[in-house]
């Protein structure tokens, strides 16, 4: 089951149907089943709350991934901040596919959900060389999203 949330901002406009269909055709893809997926949508301050609290972490980032796979299962909870998703559109996503996405925005958005997913079957993107096999992955994924 795959649920999505929204925390002192409004729900993104999505089919949700077909982003969770995508979704699991994206965990199929590395041999994992959705299991229980969470996404929760938050402003920046409150997932620097959550990168402080749970990580650490003193700054601001678009996604926290919280892993609970268990073998070829995914489940896992994702915080998003939408704030950090609009400055990466902004600052980061100069020219966007027209044929798939209604703008920068969008692409970023679908760009940063399966990102977290894509954390949950495996990839990493801290290490050597892990980013650019992220990208290509996120890339390839953004491929099978029917335009929304």
């Amino acid at each position: 089951m795959i649920t999505f949330q929204a925390e002192g901002v409004a729900l993104p406009e999505m089919d949700r149907r077909r982003v969770s269909e995508w979704i699991e055709a994206v965990a199929r893809f590395y041999g994992k089943r959705v299991g229980t997926v969470g996404y929760r949508f938050v402003d920046d301050e409150r997932i620097l709350d959550v990168n402080r609290q749970f990580l650490g972490h003193d700054y601001y980032t678009d996604i926290i991934t919280f892993d609970y796979c268990h073998a070829d299962v995914v489940s896992g909870d994702m915080v998003i901040s939408l704030d950090t998703v609009r400055t990466n559109a902004e600052q980061f996503v100069p020219a966007y596919d027209t044929t798939r996405f209604h703008s920068a925005y969008d692409q970023e958005f679908h760009r940063v959900v399966i990102h977290g997913i894509l954390h949950l079957c495996g990839l990493n993107d801290k290490g050597p060389g892990e980013r650019e096999q992220m990208e290509a992955a996120e890339d390839q994924a953004l491929q099978l999203l029917n335009p929304l």
